[in-house]
């Protein structure tokens, strides 16, 4: 398996996604998203039906069944808008719903791609602390041979009245930030290329996860 054991920019997206009894056209059951805690430990949890299913569902099966949970467990508006930078301001809603979309796509192939076996990997979940008005998570991935990948998840409440939380960003190793390393990335694109740009960027990814994942 190839999910966890590589340290890419790609792998640590490919952090968290719930889906219980996993099978071609059944659709993903909800998340329970009472607490941080709660929301990540299910999540991990349920991550392992989607390991032990994958080579019976294939990347399509994978990406049909995770994309509903994406759009549930990810906070995908505030992590694109992140990503984005200063630029996010000057687009139109209809740019920022596409460009949201394009980032939701391109974290689904990437679970699909990346969490493609199981060799009895587990979770553990550490704790919980508050950090302003976020909660971070903190997690290990223990390995098939004893070795734990620390994955911190830091989570906050949506803008909805029912204030679910949803997962903003993933540490790995505790400290690297998945969303500092997309900014980096996506706003320069942005600044050279424009709207335009990322959004071929982003459409590309996905093409090119979905084209490996048939070769290999």
């Amino acid at each position: 398996m190839r999910a966890w054991y590589a340290a890419t920019r790609d792998m640590i997206l490919a952090g968290a996604i719930a889906i219980a009894g996993v099978a071609p056209g059944i659709a993903a059951p909800a998340v329970s998203a009472a607490d941080p805690s709660m929301v990540v430990s299910s999540l991990n949890g349920n991550l392992l039906a989607v390991m032990q299913n994958a080579q019976k569902l294939g990347y399509k099966g994978r990406y049909a069944a995770l994309e509903p949970v994406v759009r549930q467990v990810f906070d995908v508006s505030y992590m694109t808008r992140i990503a984005v930078g200063s630029g996010w301001s000057t687009l139109s809603s209809e740019q920022q719903a596409q460009l949201t979309d394009a980032f939701r796509k391109f974290i689904t192939a990437t679970y699909a791609r990346r969490f493609d076996g199981y060799s009895g990997e587990k979770f553990v979940t550490d704790g919980a602390k508050p950090v302003g008005d976020s909660t971070l998570v903190a997690t290990r991935l223990i390995k098939s041979d004893g070795e734990p990948v620390v994955l911190n998840y830091l989570t906050r409440q949506d803008e909805s009245e029912s204030g679910h939380w949803q997962v903003v960003d993933i540490y790995l190793t505790g400290t690297i930030s998945e969303m500092a390393t997309r900014r980096s990335e996506f706003a320069s694109v942005f600044r050279r290329s424009g709207y335009d740009g990322l959004l071929q960027v982003l459409q590309q990814k996905v093409a090119q996860i979905e084209t490996d994942s048939h070769l290999s």
